[in-house]
């Protein structure tokens, strides 16, 4: 197994330097981060509704996570998917059952 290169990134956001160190197959991902953080961040701070670095920077973090969750993938597993599901296919099965009955 090769050893992992780690790489030190000076990166700026909201025109503050900040040094960041990631492997270096993670490089290219990183940037877009912290281009697409920086434009969220400005997008706030230009709204003109919430003033200072910390505030924007939390509410931007909130957006993001936001964005995130409401993206993601839902768990099948979880019990009330399953519940869903399950009524799903019990609706499936009577309406297949009403189906064979006209043939």
């Amino acid at each position: 197994m090769a050893a992992q290169t780690n790489v030190s990134l000076d990166v700026a956001i909201m025109g503050r330097e900040f040094r960041v160190a990631c492997p270096e197959e993670e490089r290219e991902s990183l940037l877009q981060a912290v281009t697409y953080l920086d434009r969220k961040m400005r997008e706030i701070r230009d709204h003109g509704k919430v003033i200072g670095l910390e505030r924007i920077a939390i509410m931007a973090a909130l957006n993001i996570t936001h964005d995130y969750l409401a993206a993601r993938p839902v768990d099948p597993d979880e019990p009330i998917r399953r519940e869903q599901i399950g009524r799903m296919s019990s609706l499936l099965d009577q309406a297949l059952a009403q189906q064979n009955n006209l043939f």
